[in-house]
């Protein structure tokens, strides 16, 4: 895993608005079914992973853990951030190739 290919990724993910970030938003999207891969920081707290994990689950959208919140906030131009939804397809298979090498 090249964790700053990721991050790039996801900068321009966000620049190209294809993501949605916090945790109200993101928790509002996966339900409606939106995201195409939900991607939670490292270092979240567990009641956070737990919760994600179960709606990922449950919804049918592929979740990875990556980096720590702050360099998931950083790499979108953004604070500190628990978890980010992908909305487009194509971020999401070059994002999840990434991460599963």
């Amino acid at each position: 895993m090249n964790i700053d290919k990721i991050l790039n990724l996801l900068g321009l993910a966000q620049r190209a608005g294809s993501l949605s970030s916090g945790d109200f938003i993101v928790e509002k999207s996966i339900k409606k079914k939106e995201p195409k891969l939900i991607l939670l920081a490292a270092d979240c707290a567990s009641n956070n992973e737990k919760k994600y994990i179960q709606l990922a689950e449950i919804h049918h959208i592929p979740l990875r853990k990556i980096a720590d919140k702050e360099a998931l906030g950083r790499a979108i131009g953004k604070e500190v951030r628990v978890v980010v939804a992908v909305q487009d397809d194509g971020f999401a298979k070059a994002l999840l190739k990434e991460i599963d090498q």
